[in-house]
């Protein structure tokens, strides 16, 4: 009978207890419990979180999985409504100074960026404390159906349209908004991941209805292509690094596929339980998530995903 040694060329390590492993397959013998034990990959997936007590669709996003915050939006009519989320449920935060849909959003719960949109004047941005929303630097290009990424100090607005298709972007310092390098691809309805100076743009229209796989990278000064997403889709919603990055959701059809990218590459991982476009997204790659959106029941539903993580598991016979 051939052993383990003779196959891998090393014996299985006993010990009292688990080890801490971050090595994919590793196996060794449990002294204590008398089980043989392994470091098994479980895959990426998501999960249902605490609906939105205002469910709408074409809304911004920004924070975490345990400290998110959803703002504007449209249901019927335009949203001055932002909730917070806390890793179970949804409370009701400060109201916006004028309802918005068509945007995007960054930053943290306690330090948000919205900026864009309509109804009203689309070169407005509005920032967030924690508790009360304020007035912030004018956009240089009014647009709607935009993207952001990085921080209320150092953010970026990608794209959009006030029509056609824009390339711009722009570059905010918490006061002023100032033009940055244009996009390869003008599009809108597009994602964005990353920070100021290494930003992630993502799928979009150009204009629509036409949708676009294209990805492209930001060095603080200039786009460059990326690698494509495997399925061409606007109206998404993203987040994560340029490094590590998550896009899900959007049309055509509504999406329930997930894809994350490495840097170069993006790879399908995993299904939404609920397709839907015009939704919106926080948090990173190992841990975000999803909420609003449409069609209906989509608007108030929120999902928590998490990524692929090593767990050790006891080996059965079974």
């Amino acid at each position: 009978m051939t052993t383990y040694k003779e196959i891998f060329g090393k014996y299985v390590k006993n010990y009292s207890s688990d080890p801490s492993s971050d090595i994919e397959g590793q196996i060794w013998y449990n002294s204590t419990s008398g089980t043989f034990k392994s470091q098994v990959l479980a895959p990426a997936a998501w999960a249902s979180g605490g609906n939105m007590g205002t469910g709408r669709r074409l809304l911004a996003g920004a924070g975490t999985q345990t400290a998110g915050l959803a703002f504007g939006g449209y249901v019927a009519s335009a949203q001055t409504a932002t909730e917070e989320y806390d890793g179970s449920s949804w409370a009701g935060g400060g109201s916006l100074p004028s309802a918005k849909y068509e945007w995007s959003g960054n930053g943290t719960q306690t330090a948000a960026l919205g900026a864009g949109g309509i109804p009203g004047t689309q070169n407005e941005s509005v920032e967030y404390d924690g508790s009360s929303w304020s007035g912030g630097g004018t956009l240089n290009t009014a647009r709607r159906f935009t993207a952001s990424a990085g921080t209320q100090t150092a953010g970026l607005l990608i794209g959009g349209t006030e029509p056609p298709s824009k390339n711009a972007t722009e570059e905010y310092d918490g006061t002023s908004w100032t033009a940055g390098g244009n996009l390869g691809t003008g599009r809108q309805q597009l994602a964005a991941a990353g920070i100021q100076t290494a930003g992630l743009a993502f799928g979009g229209s150009t204009p629509a209805p036409a949708v676009t796989t294209a990805t492209e990278e930001y060095d603080g000064s200039a786009w460059t292509a990326g690698g494509s997403l495997n399925i061409a889709r606007s109206t998404l919603a993203g987040f994560g690094i340029q490094t590590a990055a998550l896009a899900f959701g959007g049309y055509e059809s509504p999406q329930v596929a997930t894809e994350q990218y490495d840097g170069s590459v993006w790879t399908i991982v995993a299904n939404m339980a609920t397709g839907r476009q015009e939704l919106a997204g926080a948090g990173t790659q190992a841990a975000g998530l999803a909420f609003g959106g449409n069609p209906p029941p989509s608007f108030n539903l929120t999902e928590e995903f998490t990524g692929a993580t090593l767990t050790t598991k006891t080996i059965t016979t079974s």
